[in-house]
């Protein structure tokens, strides 16, 4: 009998050992890790570089309470991201994971707002479908219902914009004029509401599990800028899951060169080897808040030494194999082997992302892009067959989490052809047999 629980009644083997891309259960069987976790083993598992590093702040501390004490690992992490961070975000809180990071950003914002006195502000916009986190706070700029529903009355829910999925509305994607027509969408929310209200707008700038590696159509992302500055709105970047380098760029938004006013990240961040996340904001919002009495806010972890320490060495370990150059390389030549599958899975209805944050969508008809039926539960069942087979993908409903089914594909940033290679090896097996189960038809082998 088991005491631990999760989500459900789901039952997996005991894991035996990880490393590189892939795991070991406790028979021996061994899978390809090509989701890197939950898109957390961003530099693969267990790598020596990192445990070395662990155990050499092991040896001197694994704990200072950021009250009592600096700590050099902390203050080394710091530097080093506000390094790799846009100019003027240079100042970086520590969290221990994800929705800690977002609960953080809306937290500054709204502190900040009343340092400035603008009390009146207090909405955080944020898109439907999203997902920003598993706390109050975080659910409450979610757009995801089965996630928050049986929280609602709990939350005070925060107002929607719909995401970009120009894919979805038969829009060009690369024309500038769709990405401003979403973006409006914005300014328009901004008005409804009372722009004194609105405090930030919190977006992903490379779509996570939510919407399934959703890229933004051309003009979106700078045209969101504009917007923002208009009304004195604070944009904030959900970088949890696509910063770090996976998208082929350190930050998401790097792609559009466009600077938010502050950052969250978790993640790959950390790698999988400890729990860390960072908030990194522009200096003067930090330096507001503290002159009116100091931030509102923490965590007993944030900061901690040893999850720092194994942060400096997991940021050390990207730079020194050219982790990001290899996730540009190898998500081209991925993504290119998933839009190939297309030819072959006719219910393939998309595929989409950056770098090695990619995903695909399956469909009942490309033309009207219609879903798959719900009763086929497409989304679980294909994530158990390429399990079975040794593959680890990641699943969500795409329409509302209600229906529509799409796949994340983003294995670790070390991997190399001959592991593309078996992921699409897999992976068409794994569709194959779905195919055969659901009574889809296929084309010729691709």
């Amino acid at each position: 009998m088991s005491h631990l629980f999760y989500q459900s009644r789901l039952a997996r083997p005991e894991l035996d050992r990880a490393e590189g891309i892939y795991m070991w259960d406790k028979a021996g069987k061994r899978y390809l890790d090509g989701s890197s976790g939950a898109m957390v083993s961003n530099i693969g598992h267990s790598n020596p570089a990192v445990l070395t590093a662990m155990r050499a702040q092991m040896e001197k501390s694994t704990f200072g309470y950021r009250l009592h004490f600096q700590t050099e690992a902390s203050e080394a992490l710091a530097a080093r991201t506000a390094e790799l961070s846009p100019p003027g975000l240079n100042k970086v809180f520590f969290v221990s994971g994800g929705s800690e990071a977002v609960e953080s950003t809306i937290k500054l914002a709204r502190q900040y707002a009343i340092a400035k006195g603008e009390a009146q502000r207090f909405k955080v916009i944020s898109r439907m479908p999203s997902y920003h986190g598993a706390t109050l706070g975080a659910l409450a700029v979610t757009g995801y219902a089965p996630m928050s529903a049986p929280f609602d009355p709990m939350l005070m829910r925060m107002p929607k914009i719909p995401a970009p999925r120009a894919y979805l509305d038969g829009l060009d994607m690369e024309d500038v004029a769709t990405g401003h027509h979403y973006a409006d969408m914005l300014e328009q929310k901004i008005r409804d509401e009372g722009p004194e209200t609105v405090l930030a707008f919190i977006v992903e700038p490379v779509g996570g599990a939510s919407t399934g590696a959703l890229v933004p159509p051309e003009g979106y992302m700078q045209r969101i800028r504009e917007i923002c500055d208009r009304y004195g709105v604070l944009l904030i970047h959900d970088e949890v899951m696509s910063g770090g380098g996976r998208t082929g760029k350190f930050w998401g938004a790097e792609h559009w060169q466009t600077v938010p006013d502050i950052i969250c990240i978790s993640k790959g961040f950390g790698g999988g080897y400890v729990p860390l996340g960072a908030m990194i904001a522009r200096e003067d919002i930090v330096e507001a808040v503290l002159d009116k009495g100091g931030f509102v806010h923490g965590h007993t972890y944030a900061g901690n030494p040893l999850a720092c320490a194994a942060g400096v060495a997991v940021l050390d370990e990207i730079a020194r194999q050219d982790m990001i150059g290899n996730a540009e390389r190898m998500g081209a030549r991925l993504k290119s082997r998933l839009e190939a599958l297309m030819q072959r899975f006719p219910f393939i209805g998309d595929v989409r992302g950056k770098g090695l944050l990619l995903a695909f969508e399956l469909v009942s008809d490309r033309d009207s892009m219609a879903p798959l039926p719900k009763d086929l539960n497409a989304h679980s069942r294909l994530v158990d067959i390429a399990y079975d087979r040794g593959l680890i993908i990641y699943s969500r409903r795409t329409r509302g989490g209600l229906e529509g089914d799409h796949f994340l594909v983003c294995p670790p940033m070390v991997v190399g052809e001959e592991g593309i290679d078996e992921i699409i090896e897999g992976l068409s097996a794994a569709l194959e047999d779905f195919a055969g189960e659901a009574g889809l038809e296929t084309g010729r082998a691709a």
